[in-house]
């Protein structure tokens, strides 16, 4: 079979893959550059970008100037498609947005809340809008606010599902019937959605699916269900250019599916996590010391919480277990080698024609 492109706004993509942007410096230009240049959209995630130990003060310049050397880098690195995602409930999601247009990214993915006020940060109608939704209401809600705001709409809407790995869009009473939101009940849910603004504005707006796909055999699945492309993470995370320590990806070789386990984050929401020694020390009840100069997440419950966030999944990214939480998809325990992109790529795309 062809393997079909992936149109989002003014970026055409010739692999329907978009690495997802993994937060505290998982995914920076390294990773994302090498998958734009197998064909696919690389993402940098904008979280814990910088010194995240940098005072109230001088927190946000730290940032954004992290920001603009990781799109410098990537640029360089690559003529493919990078994107960049950027929580919504970040304290200074605003600046690192706009930094990312002065940079000139043409795609922006705004999760981990409703980025209802998005449009009115980017003024350029050639930057590629891109809300992450966990269900059809929620995209609704978006849209109908952009249109009635900003007459605007979304280039495209990532759809993810129970099964993927960090924060999540479930409660936990959800995610014990996480069947009952899989990608195969949601998909035709949000192209039903879409139809509308669609058809209001005269445009397609393909739907990209993310959370617990990890072949190309699932990628044929959501093709076949309507997505126009999909969205991973976790699988991207063993190979030689994804920048996290060694005992990070040595984490995911050695999970188990009983190790995969979903935890109550400081930010108030579930996160799917791999066990290790750090969750140990908080199950037993052990204090965790809690210094926060700023508050980075705006829906962060710090003087109510056991730990920061920011600081463990810093310490796993620089390989320190004893204090380091370990965020992955569902699927973390099935990887058992490390690849390199371009090997990971072709793998999954011979197994979408093969599918």
């Amino acid at each position: 079979m062809d393997i079909p492109k992936l149109q989002i706004g003014t970026i055409t993509a010739d692999v329907p893959i978009v690495q997802g942007g993994m937060g505290v410096k998982v995914s920076l230009s390294s990773l994302a550059s090498a998958v734009a240049n197998a064909g696919g959209i690389g993402t940098i995630a904008s979280v814990g970008m910088g010194d995240i130990r940098a005072t109230r003060q001088d927190y946000e310049a730290v940032s954004s100037e992290a920001m603009a050397e990781e799109i410098r880098k990537a640029k360089t690195a690559t003529d493919g498609h990078i994107a960049v995602n950027v929580m919504s409930v970040l304290s200074n999601a605003e600046a690192l947005i706009h930094t990312c247009v002065e940079e000139g990214i043409k795609m922006i993915v705004v999760g981990a809340g409703l980025p209802l006020k998005l449009p009115a940060m980017v003024e350029d109608t050639s930057v590629n809008l891109v809300p992450i939704v966990s269900s059809a209401r929620a995209a609704t809600l978006i849209l109908r606010t952009w249109q009635k705001r900003y007459g605007r709409t979304a280039q495209a809407v990532v759809l993810e599902g129970p099964l993927a790995g960090g924060h999540l869009g479930f409660s936990l009473e959800e995610l014990a019937r996480a069947e009952d939101f899989s990608l195969e009940r949601l998909v035709p849910e949000l192209l039903e959605a879409l139809k509308p603004f669609e058809d209001a504005f005269g445009v397609k707006i393909p739907l990209i699916a993310a959370g617990g796909i990890y072949t190309g055999q699932d990628i044929a699945r959501m093709l076949s269900l309507g997505a126009a492309g999909v969205q991973m993470a976790t699988r991207f995370v063993c190979t030689r250019e994804c920048g996290v320590s060694d005992a990070f990806k040595q984490a995911y070789l050695e999970a188990s599916e009983e190790d995969i386990v979903i935890i109550k984050s400081p930010v108030g929401i579930p996160g799917r996590a791999v066990r290790n020694r750090f969750l140990d020390r908080l199950d037993s009840g052990e204090p965790i010391p809690i210094n926060c100069p700023y508050k980075c997440l705006s829906t962060c419950k710090i003087y109510d919480s056991r730990y920061c966030i920011a600081h463990a999944l810093l310490s796993a990214y620089d390989g320190d277990m004893e204090n380091g939480l370990v965020f992955a998809g569902s699927n973390v325990s099935r990887m058992h080698e490390i690849v390199s992109v371009k090997d990971l790529m072709a793998t999954l795309l011979d197994e979408l024609r093969a599918a």
